[in-house]
């Protein structure tokens, strides 16, 4: 028989939980005491579907409250769906909220032989394995103390260096890296990869859009319990945005929306929207929302002569051009511009606010010209840039207008150093 080609498979999965204002009322119901309801239903996920194939590297990102971890757990058993069906095929190897799987009273060495038999191995195994999770949980003579005297960053190093250390086929996170400190996150994720290199199966959680961008994949983003959307990172994340500012973007096909009113008919006014680039006739895909108090009418990339080009010779200087309409009267607008790579990391950016350049209110009909100089010191490549203008309206950001990877923007070089941009060493020996 051959293999299925799916490591995991959730199948219209629902997940309801029954809310008490006391912990009176929940005995109260257990016990059939009462004909009047006293709960409130609260639906943690509705019918969500997710297929990760074997070797994938798949990130879901959501908002606070939209299921990521009520997903997960359901995934790895921790918690039964209300309905719908899940399989998964291979050995799990799970990282979740932090302490999980501990006993508090146990020392480290106790609790990594706890997990692993947990998960199914034996004494033995865990032995040949042991001084592979030491060196890699790095935490010193802790390891003989009692977990419950352990900091959150000696938790995670000693969670996950047992989760990787197992030799799973599929290893499921969420976010609990975000404790550890940078070297240890750098050293997490290069396990990532080596695990991707090994055509094993991640599936993880967080709020760092650039990992997902980075390690995965593909991306599933969840809003309210609905899967709002699936597929490249890049997608996704832009999808993201919308939602962290009230702008939930309609899915074609309409199966798996928000069902709020208000986040629809806005989302039904800046949706979906090609606009013409004066500037350059390639198109690029992008991506138009805002309330529309602002229209950013136009947007151009110079050089450093003037010229109007895709083109940007490294360590010359350029100009980022927007026009700008105004619709309704703003308060304070901030105008922004970014800079992605192709994989939709934020290189960088800069705006109005930040620079101190302008911190006027403006009134409809004006209308704006913005431009941004600054030498370019990326490194060769491909890159997308956006625009925006935003701002806050009392406490509350909102969005005019942003237009996501506008323009595109080639930088050419014939001398790449390490990471996104040249830091212009000057190097001696002697």
């Amino acid at each position: 028989m051959q293999a299925s080609t799916e490591a995991i498979c959730v199948s219209d999965v629902s997940k309801k939980y029954r809310l008490y204002n006391r912990p009176t009322d929940r005995l109260r119901d257990a016990l059939h005491l009462t004909r009047r309801r006293l709960y409130t239903e609260h639906l943690a996920l509705d019918h969500v579907d997710l297929h990760v194939g074997r070797g994938e590297t798949v990130g879901i990102i959501g908002t606070n409250g939209s299921g990521k971890s009520t997903l997960l757990k359901i995934i790895t058993g921790v918690l039964t769906p209300t309905g719908g069906q899940v399989s998964v095929d291979g050995r799990i190897s799970a990282l979740l909220e932090l302490g999980a799987g501990f006993n508090m009273e146990y020392n480290g060495i106790d609790n990594i032989y706890l997990n692993g038999m947990m998960i199914g191995f034996s004494e033995e195994e865990i032995t040949r394995r042991l001084d592979d999770i030491l060196s890699f949980a790095d935490i010193g003579e802790y390891v003989y103390q009692p977990a419950k005297t352990y900091s959150s960053g000696m938790f995670v190093r000693l969670a996950f260096a047992v989760a990787i250390n197992i030799d799973p086929e599929i290893l499921i996170v969420d976010e609990a890296l975000s404790v550890g400190d940078v070297f240890f996150q750098a050293k997490c994720y290069h396990k990532f990869e080596e695990f991707k290199e090994q055509g094993k199966t991640i599936l993880f959680v967080s709020h760092d859009l650039s990992s997902i961008s980075k390690y995965c994949d593909r991306a599933v983003l969840l809003h309210r319990g609905k899967k709002l959307g699936e597929g490249t990172p890049k997608k996704m994340i832009d999808m993201y945005k919308q939602v962290l500012v009230g702008q939930v973007p309609a899915e074609e096909g309409g199966d798996n929306l928000v069902d709020d009113e208000e986040l629809r008919e806005a989302a039904k006014k800046s949706m979906g929207k090609k606009v013409s680039r004066p500037a350059q006739e390639e198109e690029t895909e992008e991506l138009k929302y805002g309330n529309g108090a602002a229209r950013i009418t136009s947007v151009d990339l110079t050089d450093e002569n003037g010229v109007s080009t895709p083109t940007i010779i490294k360590g010359s200087s350029c100009t980022v051009t927007m026009e700008v309409d105004i619709m309704k009267d703003i308060p304070k607008p901030i105008f922004a511009f970014t800079i992605k790579n192709a994989m939709g990391i934020e290189i960088t950016g800069t705006n109005t606010m930040v620079e101190r350049s302008f911190l006027e209110s403006v009134k409809a009909g004006e209308h704006h010209r913005i431009t941004f100089r600054q030498r370019i010191d990326l490194q060769g490549g491909e890159y997308l840039l956006s625009f925006g203008v935003t701002g806050f309206e009392g406490d509350d950001f909102t969005v005019y207008e942003r237009r996501y990877d506008a323009l595109q923007m080639t930088v050419v070089s014939d001398r790449n150093t390490v990471g996104y941009y040249d830091m212009n060493s000057e190097v001696t020996v002697e």
